[in-house]
């Protein structure tokens, strides 16, 4: 079978969670549910380092707030101190809202005052990091730092972007650009020990 995707996408670690509302709804068995990095790259509509980052936040910070027990999906409030018109921003907390449910005003408004999704989103936050993670249950958060400088985009990415984007890149440089965009993506989950840092206040 020929994959039309790069075959990393479904070799980085998954985020498992356990979701009250999609047990009681018997959605899943006993509410478990777990996303992959392929799963996230459909919802988003592409792989690129913003859509990685919030993934490898996510999944580190979860882990960071609930050791080795499962997230409770749904409730979990997750922050940025910058505004949700900010390109980067929003592209991030469409990704943190798939995995942990948390909306600013769409999505589920509960049952009879339970499993609510909403008001669990906030921007405009004042924090040191790009986002941070609440467990509503016990109040403990952690923050997370993202940082690509040790991961230098390929100096021919950016001209063959332009030629792509200008109509003017031939089928094998739009072929090389895509390769070139989606190695630094791996890179990323490579050294993900390198760009991700949990500060637990």
């Amino acid at each position: 079978m020929i994959l039309n995707y790069p075959t990393f996408f479904k070799t980085r670690p998954t985020i498992k969670l356990q979701d009250p509302l999609q047990k009681f709804l018997g959605t899943f068995q006993d509410g478990v549910v777990e996303f992959n990095y392929l799963e996230i790259t459909k919802n988003a509509g592409h792989s690129c380092p913003d859509v990685t980052g919030a993934y490898l936040m996510t999944l580190r910070a979860l882990k960071a707030l609930y050791k080795d027990k499962l997230p409770v999906r749904g409730e979990i409030e997750v922050s940025f101190n910058k505004d949700l018109t900010d390109d980067i921003t929003s592209v991030m907390a469409d990704v943190t809202s798939h995995i942990t449910g948390a909306t600013l005003q769409l999505g589920f408004r509960g049952v009879e005052g339970k499993f609510s999704r909403i008001e669990k989103l906030k921007f405009n936050e004042k924090f040191e990091g790009d986002i941070r993670y609440k467990r509503l249950d016990n109040q403990k958060e952690v923050i997370a730092k993202y940082d690509l400088s040790s991961i230098p985009i390929d100096p021919k990415q950016d001209m063959l972007m332009s030629k792509v984007l200008s109509g003017e890149a031939t089928s094998g440089e739009e072929i090389e650009f895509e390769v070139l965009w989606q190695q630094r993506v791996e890179k990323i989950f490579n050294h993900a020990a390198d760009v991700i840092k949990i500060i637990e206040p």
